[in-house]
């Protein structure tokens, strides 16, 4: 009687821990799903954003190529601003804070599925990669781009803009200003400086840095955030 009741005991509190783990396993399966389901939401605004950056940037070539560099038209300067001068607005940065808690903390056991596992594994790669075309990007801008926005760039331009609206974000008040009537002269300062093959050949090399981040790394991670939120919410029932 007394090993049958031990052995009773131990069953009972075999179930209510694999009851517990359950629980745990469905809980953090809900909050890494709202982490990748919120990041694919950031990463189509992104994506639309970084388009017209790239569109930016063969206006910019194409006008600098062959038209007046000291009467410019009211569409150079937004363009020339989000190619330019507007970097991290345009960077997709993927967050990883509950899948890096569960590696953390060994919780990534709970989950018993292959194929999550599998995908676990490769959406870090994925992130890891976005995060060093995101440095890449930032570096080149850092050099050759920053020293010359310091060169050429007019930055009255922007300051005027931002007192359209003190509070409105960069991207906001460039779209307002391309949609509106408004007119801020602006100049490519040491106009006598600038070197028009130079500044192609610049921002040709830095489309095709934007072009290869969003075509491989940023691809590579919303297939698979997309894979992943369909297994999460196949194997959870997650609505």
């Amino acid at each position: 009687m007394l090993f049958l009741a031990v052995f009773c005991g131990f069953l009972a509190e075999y179930q209510l821990e694999h009851v517990i783990e359950h629980q745990r396993e469905k809980e953090y399966a809900k909050a890494l799903y709202d982490e990748l389901y919120a990041d694919s939401i950031v990463f189509a605004g992104k994506i639309k954003g970084r388009l017209g950056k790239e569109k930016d940037c063969d206006y910019l070539v194409s006008y600098i190529r062959d038209s007046s560099l000291t009467n410019l038209p009211k569409d150079f300067y937004p363009a020339y601003t989000v190619v330019m001068y507007l970097i991290t607005s345009y960077t997709f940065e993927p967050k990883d804070g509950v899948l890096s808690q569960l590696k953390g903390s060994g919780s990534l056991r709970y989950f018993k599925s292959p194929s999550l596992q599998k995908l676990f594994g490769e959406i870090s790669v994925y992130i890891n990669n976005i995060r060093d075309r995101n440095d890449q990007e930032y570096q080149y801008f850092a050099s050759p781009i920053k020293q010359f926005d310091l060169q050429h760039y007019d930055f009255n331009w922007m300051n005027q803009l931002r007192k359209m609206d003190e509070n409105g974000y960069n991207m906001e008040l460039v779209a307002r200003y391309r949609a509106g009537d408004t007119v801020i002269k602006a100049d490519i300062l040491n106009v006598a400086s600038f070197d028009r093959s130079a500044t192609i050949n610049m921002i040709l090399f830095y489309k095709q840095m934007l072009v290869s981040t969003r075509t491989l790394a940023m691809k590579d991670y919303i297939t698979t955030n997309q894979k992943l939120l369909q297994e999460l919410r196949g194997e959870y029932h997650i609505e």
